[in-house]
């Protein structure tokens, strides 16, 4: 009697644990990497797994993500379409809203725990790198390749440098994440209502610009009869080089991209952040900073910070990528209906330079666990988003989910947002690749016309970051040291009035504290990948 008692505890305990995993508390508190150890079928010809299988993952929560009919990350329409479609089950150890860092935190503190789920998608380089250092995740070369369908193979192979990154010792452990070309590239976005108003045209060079920041700043150009505007909003708490209120172009102006690698006429790679051309840069912002063309602020916003300062009329030029006019600036049209907005291309320089940062084709990486049984699961889910979403064919010729990012009007599919029953949500933004899929020479396609002669005007004007392998042994142990000297130097040059000199102050360290020996190494591995 006592052993059948004893066989319906533990039964019913197995079920109650059963049941809250299934559910997800949103905590996982144990190793939950036992993942896809159920029987695997894939039924080729309805093209799904039966009976269904369970892919576990984790979640950041952008503040930008919108949900709509009580869904949320973890069960929403894009989690039933993949049940249904592919016969995968998603399911998320865990999601955390991701601000200042928390995704990234967390990753970290679970990973020192040893509890990973079958796939982990992140954009934080510095998090995959360590992902891969665990030891704890596949090696994914073979994997893709024997995989990944052609469309796939197809769009990777454009820049098989995306590899490169996620390379240890002529193997790949991550699978690049691919974006569009030319995705977070800046241009300048200004009012064109004000240039009218103060009968401006638009500037061309920096000396232009100047002009034009100034009467932005102490003309009234919203006709308020106060002295509230600023000539330009930028975000430097993250840098000057950044996907939103970028200020690399200033860089760019005397000829150098600050906080990446870039091709010098000799041929070597030179770190952009402590050339020459960066210390006439640092001297312009901190004369705007004084001149009040940007808000003293600028130094502790943020992308999405200082974009407010444009959308609430208080700034009339921001810099950011070709896709700025649907969000966030769209939001400037809903507070004044009479504002006018125009991308204009960035300025040339004293001696003609013209630079911005460029872009990367790749935003990110999957990092598949070394304990995931069958990983082929996570190749059927995305090849299929390869294949029609980023094709846009098949049942994703207008989108993911119909009255979600399109709808049907009259019986004709629309992506007019304005007529989507109870508002249009952006259903890539719930994949586990955060876009979808995309190929990156696919960018033309979602360029406005209008907006493609200034993206690409002039062509040489986008400077993409030329190291693109793995950290560096010095880079394991003194690039974040690095970046800090960095970050406090042009912080205090642009907003604390420290000297000119403090910037020479800075080469010389940044060289003397491991600086020197990373120029050698990133060199080094340039050369062998030109030899190749």
């Amino acid at each position: 009697m006592e052993k059948i008692w004893v066989k319906i505890w533990i039964v019913t305990v197995l079920t109650i644990c059963s049941g809250c995993m299934e559910t997800n508390s949103g905590e996982n508190t144990g190793n939950n990497s036992s993942l896809t150890q159920e029987t695997v079928h894939y039924d080729a010809k309805l093209g799904k797994y039966i009976p269904p299988v369970t892919m576990y993952t984790v979640g950041s929560i952008n503040p930008d993500m919108k949900f709509k009919n009580g869904e949320n990350l973890e069960k929403n329409v894009h989690t039933k379409w993949v049940e249904e479609r592919l016969g995968i089950r998603i399911r998320y150890l865990w999601t955390i809203p991701d601000s200042n860092g928390a995704y990234a935190n967390k990753l970290r503190i679970e990973l020192a725990k040893g509890n990973m789920p079958d796939i982990v998608t992140t954009r934080d380089r510095d998090v995959i790198q360590e992902l891969i250092d665990s030891g704890q995740f596949m090696e994914t070369g073979d994997l893709f390749d024997n995989y990944a369908s052609p469309v796939w193979k197809s769009a990777m192979q454009e820049d098989p440098s995306v590899w490169d990154f996620f390379m240890r010792n002529g193997k790949k452990y991550a699978i690049p994440i691919l974006d569009y070309q030319y995705t977070t590239d800046p241009i300048l976005w200004i009012r064109q209502d004000w240039l009218d108003k103060l009968h401006l045209t638009v500037p061309r060079t920096i000396e232009e610009l100047e002009s034009v920041m100034e009467a932005f700043t102490y003309k009234d150009p919203d006709g308020n009869g106060r002295n509230d505007t600023f000539g330009l909003t930028i975000g430097l708490r993250n840098g000057p080089s950044t996907w939103m209120a970028d200020s690399s172009w200033v860089f760019g102006a005397f000829g150098t991209i600050p906080k990446q690698w870039n091709r010098a006429e000799d041929g070597n790679l030179t770190y952009g952040s402590v050339e020459p051309g960066a210390r006439d840069a640092l001297q312009l912002l901190k004369r705007w900073i004084q001149k009040g063309y940007v808000s003293k602020e600028s130094e502790w916003y943020n992308e999405t910070k200082a974009a407010d300062l444009f959308i609430a009329g208080k700034a009339g030029i921001i810099a950011g990528p070709y896709w700025m006019s649907g969000w966030p600036l769209s939001d400037l049209l809903k507070n004044d209906t009479k504002a006018v907005i125009k991308a204009i291309p960035v300025p040339s320089g004293p001696k003609g330079f013209v630079g911005r940062r460029g872009t990367l084709p790749v935003n990110g990486a999957v990092l598949i666990n070394k304990k995931m049984k069958d990983p082929e699961i996570f190749f059927k889910y995305q090849n299929y988003l390869f294949d029609y979403y980023a094709t846009s064919t098949g049942e994703f010729a207008s989108g993911l989910a119909q009255d979600y990012d399109w709808t049907v009007v009259d019986g004709v599919p629309s992506m007019d947002q304005a007529l989507i029953p109870g508002g249009a949500i952006r259903v890539a933004s719930y994949t586990l690749t955060f876009d979808g899929a995309r190929i990156p020479s696919k960018v033309m396609a979602a360029i406005p016309k209008e907006i493609a002669p200034v993206l690409f005007s002039p062509g040489e004007a986008s400077k993409k970051e030329a190291f693109t392998g793995p950290p560096t042994p010095t880079m394991k142990t003194k690039w974040e040291l690095l970046q800090k000297l960095e970050q406090q130097t042009f912080q205090k040059i642009i907003f604390n009035n420290a000297p000119e000199s403090d910037f020479d102050i800075f080469v010389s360290k940044w060289f003397a504290f491991g600086g020197g020996k990373i120029y050698q190494e990133v060199n080094d591995w340039y050369r062998g990948q030109r030899a190749k």
